[in-house]
């Protein structure tokens, strides 16, 4: 499916009052110093996805606030999409302010914020993942588990229920009272939604080491992918459905008395973790250079970017790329800018200097940035 970005408007999101993009569904290059407002153009992107968007920051944060202002303003972001063809009005933002409610339009109209993903499908790689396998295990976590919401939006509810009941059960077993009638219900839902996390995970994977595999062409760093959690082995090994929910759910009435004790789950999908190994070195990413991690993460995200392009039945991701090409060299950025066009895929870059995008000089929509203020710097 083709859903590009036609037009981007801002009200009152981070440093900006007011801003108003056109866009010609090309990459975008927003180029200009630390701290102009760049990366704030990509998060407000980002926030038409389910979650808290690329900075993971919580809503009533994002609000534009004056120095004498104890908090942030109500904030708006819209966008006009062309999805195959048709023109389609999104919206996303808060209503008052310090609103910790998110409220999303369709066409004017009320929706769910995961209704979006049928329309729109951002993905993003920010410096702030440059320490992702230096970093715990809840970080590459959550790496994999966007990755996952990508292909697969229904993860991000099975995700939201598991962490609901898992803190419902913490909450019994360390303050009482530990009804066990109660327990059994919050285990069983526990099990179903953490099976169905643990087999997602595990397909993902599967899905994008394939992907990698068949990416042997490219100037990126091939990597190993292997889940780290017990229960996603378990789900990549052949144990799925109801005997991996069985098998789910004695685990966690065996860790009632150790779970209380201990203040904290220790068995279940949330302690999953995923392995990333450079194939050519056969280390460990978080023993290779800053460098080759960086290419180790793009090359995730472009095999990820590559295999949903070819869905028909969803749009295309959108890739929001925040100081990518100040970690590659030329020869790599050359090919991360080829792989973009002819994946067709929409695109926004950020760096600081002009130089680092020349191979794209015609091929992209380049704006300058300079106190959160937008101008065009050329044009095709």
């Amino acid at each position: 499916m083709r859903s590009v970005l036609t037009r981007l408007s801002l009200t009152d999101f981070r440093s900006y009052a007011r801003a108003d993009i056109p866009l010609d569904g090309r990459t975008v290059v927003l180029t200009g110093p630390n701290g102009a407002g760049k990366t704030n153009i990509l998060e407000a992107v980002s926030l038409l996805s389910p979650g808290r968007g690329l900075r993971n920051a919580a809503l009533p944060e994002i609000g534009r606030r004056s120095p004498e202002e104890s908090t942030g303003r109500a904030w708006a972001v819209s966008v006009r999409l062309e999805v195959n063809g048709e023109p389609v009005q999104l919206g996303v933002g808060v209503e008052t302010p310090a609103s910790a409610r998110r409220a999303a339009r369709l066409e004017g109209e009320a929706v769910s914020p995961a209704r979006f993903t049928d329309l729109i499908r951002p993905a993003w790689l920010t410096p702030a993942q440059d320490r992702l396998f230096l970093e715990a295990a809840g970080e590459r976590r959550r790496f994999l588990d966007r990755l996952v919401y990508a292909a697969e939006p229904d993860h991000a509810a099975r995700a939201q229920a598991y962490e609901k009941a898992l803190r419902e059960r913490l909450r019994l077993l360390t303050d009482g009272p530990a009804d066990p009638v109660w327990l059994d219900a919050l285990e069983t839902r526990l099990a179903q939604s953490g099976a169905r996390l643990a087999e997602a995970r595990a397909r993902t994977l599967s899905a994008l080491q394939a992907e990698i595999d068949g990416r042997g062409d490219r100037p990126f760093p091939q990597a190993r992918l292997a889940p780290l959690g017990e229960w996603e082995r378990r789900a990549a090994g052949g144990e799925t459905g109801r005997a991996l929910e069985q098998a789910l759910l004695a685990a966690f009435a065996a860790a009632r008395g150790r779970d209380a004790a201990a203040g904290r789950s220790l068995t279940g999908p949330h302690r999953g973790d995923l392995s990333v190994i450079h194939a050519e070195h056969g280390r460990p990413a978080a023993e290779c250079s800053t460098g080759e991690q960086k290419a180790l993460v793009l090359n995730l995200v472009l095999a990820q970017a590559a295999r949903l392009s070819r869905a028909e039945s969803a749009p295309a991701p959108v890739l929001l790329l925040d100081e990518v090409a100040a970690h590659l060299d030329r020869r790599r950025r050359a090919a991360l800018f080829d792989e973009i066009e002819a994946l067709g895929l929409q695109a926004f870059l950020t760096g600081t200097d002009d130089l680092l995008f020349e191979e794209l000089a015609g091929r992209a929509l380049r704006l300058r940035v300079e106190g959160s203020l937008l101008a065009v710097a050329d044009t095709p």
